[in-house]
Protein backbone atom coordinates (compact mmCIF):
# COMPACT_ATOMS: atom_id res chain seq x y z
CA UNK A 1 0.00 0.00 0.00
CA UNK A 2 1.40 3.69 -0.97
CA UNK A 3 -0.17 6.44 0.84
CA UNK A 4 -0.44 10.04 0.02
CA UNK A 5 -1.09 12.60 2.45
CA UNK A 6 -2.46 16.63 1.20
CA UNK A 7 -4.81 18.91 2.55
CA UNK A 8 -2.53 20.67 5.12
CA UNK A 9 -1.69 24.59 5.10
CA UNK A 10 -1.79 27.48 7.25
CA UNK A 11 -5.47 28.50 9.05
CA UNK A 12 -6.45 30.51 12.11
CA UNK A 13 -7.30 29.37 15.27
CA UNK A 14 -10.89 28.32 15.10
CA UNK A 15 -10.68 27.22 11.83
CA UNK A 16 -11.09 24.09 9.89
CA UNK A 17 -9.11 21.58 7.59
CA UNK A 18 -10.22 18.64 5.86
CA UNK A 19 -6.32 16.23 5.35
CA UNK A 20 -6.64 13.74 2.88
CA UNK A 21 -5.00 10.27 2.30
CA UNK A 22 -5.04 8.77 -1.15
CA UNK A 23 -4.08 5.41 -1.06
CA UNK A 24 -2.91 2.61 -4.12
CA UNK A 25 -3.06 -0.79 -3.86
CA UNK A 26 -7.12 -2.51 -4.66
CA UNK A 27 -6.81 -4.50 -0.76
CA UNK A 28 -6.76 -0.50 0.76
CA UNK A 29 -10.36 -1.67 2.40
CA UNK A 30 -9.36 -4.13 4.05
CA UNK A 31 -6.68 -1.97 6.16
CA UNK A 32 -6.80 0.28 8.98
CA UNK A 33 -5.98 3.91 8.77
CA UNK A 34 -4.55 6.25 11.41
CA UNK A 35 -3.28 9.52 11.54
CA UNK A 36 -0.47 10.43 13.33
CA UNK A 37 1.17 13.75 14.50
CA UNK A 38 4.63 15.60 14.74
CA UNK A 39 5.49 19.25 16.10
CA UNK A 40 8.79 20.64 15.91
CA UNK A 41 10.42 18.84 18.87
CA UNK A 42 8.30 16.58 20.04
CA UNK A 43 7.46 13.21 19.83
CA UNK A 44 4.91 12.05 17.03
CA UNK A 45 1.93 11.32 18.64
CA UNK A 46 -1.59 9.21 17.70
CA UNK A 47 -4.67 11.59 16.48
CA UNK A 48 -7.55 9.06 14.93
CA UNK A 49 -8.12 5.75 13.59
CA UNK A 50 -10.79 4.11 11.29
CA UNK A 51 -10.66 0.31 11.14
CA UNK A 52 -10.96 -1.45 7.94
CA UNK A 53 -14.73 -1.60 7.91
CA UNK A 54 -15.28 2.06 8.56
CA UNK A 55 -17.69 0.85 11.57
CA UNK A 56 -15.20 1.74 14.26
CA UNK A 57 -13.40 4.85 14.62
CA UNK A 58 -11.07 6.10 17.63
CA UNK A 59 -9.39 9.09 19.02
CA UNK A 60 -7.19 10.96 21.17
CA UNK A 61 -8.74 12.63 23.87
CA UNK A 62 -7.76 16.59 22.64
CA UNK A 63 -9.05 15.51 19.39
CA UNK A 64 -12.68 14.28 20.19
CA UNK A 65 -14.99 16.21 19.30
CA UNK A 66 -13.41 18.13 17.13
CA UNK A 67 -11.32 16.06 14.80
CA UNK A 68 -13.97 13.21 12.29
CA UNK A 69 -12.20 10.37 10.49
CA UNK A 70 -13.80 8.67 7.99
CA UNK A 71 -13.30 6.82 4.74
CA UNK A 72 -14.54 6.08 1.13
CA UNK A 73 -13.25 2.72 0.01
CA UNK A 74 -14.60 3.69 -3.37
CA UNK A 75 -12.12 6.30 -3.73
CA UNK A 76 -9.18 4.57 -1.64
CA UNK A 77 -9.28 7.62 0.40
CA UNK A 78 -9.28 8.12 4.52
CA UNK A 79 -10.31 11.84 5.21
CA UNK A 80 -9.57 13.64 8.41
CA UNK A 81 -12.08 16.60 9.06
CA UNK A 82 -10.27 19.00 12.00
CA UNK A 83 -12.43 21.72 13.26
CA UNK A 84 -12.10 24.69 15.95
CA UNK A 85 -8.64 24.28 15.30
CA UNK A 86 -6.07 25.29 18.05
CA UNK A 87 -2.68 26.69 18.04
CA UNK A 88 -1.19 23.56 19.43
CA UNK A 89 -2.60 21.54 16.57
CA UNK A 90 0.24 22.78 14.54
CA UNK A 91 2.26 19.53 13.60
CA UNK A 92 3.31 17.41 10.55
CA UNK A 93 0.14 15.01 10.06
CA UNK A 94 0.60 11.75 8.82
CA UNK A 95 -1.34 8.59 7.79
CA UNK A 96 -0.43 5.23 7.98
CA UNK A 97 -2.06 1.70 7.10
CA UNK A 98 -1.40 -1.86 8.82
CA UNK A 99 -3.92 -4.79 8.96
CA UNK A 100 -3.06 -5.68 12.09
CA UNK A 101 -5.36 -5.11 15.78
CA UNK A 102 -3.76 -2.55 17.23
CA UNK A 103 -4.91 1.08 16.34
CA UNK A 104 -2.53 2.89 18.19
CA UNK A 105 0.74 1.31 16.81
CA UNK A 106 2.01 -1.13 14.51
CA UNK A 107 1.22 0.91 11.51
CA UNK A 108 3.46 -0.92 8.76
CA UNK A 109 2.66 1.82 5.47
CA UNK A 110 3.38 5.34 6.32
CA UNK A 111 2.55 8.63 3.75
CA UNK A 112 4.56 11.63 3.67
CA UNK A 113 3.40 14.54 5.74
CA UNK A 114 1.60 17.46 4.94
CA UNK A 115 1.65 20.30 7.70
CA UNK A 116 -1.07 22.03 9.13
CA UNK A 117 -0.11 25.22 10.86
CA UNK A 118 -2.71 27.55 13.06
CA UNK A 119 -2.19 30.50 13.54
CA UNK A 120 -3.10 32.97 16.77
Amino acid sequence: VQLQASGGGLVQAGGSLRLSCAASGRTFRSYTVGWFRQAPGKEREFVAAISWSGGRTYYADSMKGRFTISRDDAKNTVYLQMNSLKPEDTALYYCAAQSGNNVYKDYGYWGQGTQVTVSS
